[in-house]
């Protein structure tokens, strides 16, 4: 059985990759010991576009990770529950895709997406491993 820290490291460090797909979809895969595999995501859950290309568009996202059988790609266990979400602004006629804290200078996007405090792995990795472990103990 992996130990709870050797799990938070491996979901903290295993890279991010984009899933072909129409939507924002990110995940990274981390195989672990009986033919299981650790899939740990974020996925663009909607979008507020205004219709100004001055004004902003906002982006939101949500964490979830399943469980599955690394062989048949069965999911054995899955949180998809959108407890943890975060979201990102930029200006459509930014061409660089610049956040537009960088384009107003003084705007810190924590303003913007006031709720938004799930932004980075580092923040839920414990929580995933906790619930990965009971996963696996059962």
């Amino acid at each position: 059985m992996i130990e709870k820290n050797k799990l938070v490291d491996l979901i903290e460090k295993t890279d991010l990759e984009r899933v072909q797909s129409e939507k924002d979809i990110w995940e990274k895969h981390i195989f672990l010991e009986d033919n299981k595999v650790l899939i740990v995501g974020y996925e663009e859950e909607e979008k507020f576009t205004k219709q100004d290309p001055e004004e902003e568009t906002v982006n939101t996202f949500y964490w979830y990770w399943e469980l599955r059988n690394s062989q048949t790609w069965e999911v054995l266990f899955e949180n998809h529950e959108n407890d943890y979400s975060f979201c990102e602004s930029q200006l459509e006629d930014s061409g660089d895709n610049d956040q537009v804290e960088d384009i107003v200078g003084d705007i810190d996007e924590s303003d913007i997406c006031t709720w938004s405090d799930h932004d980075w792995i580092e923040d839920i990795s414990e929580t995933i491993a906790r619930e990965v472990l009971k996963w696996l103990n059962k």
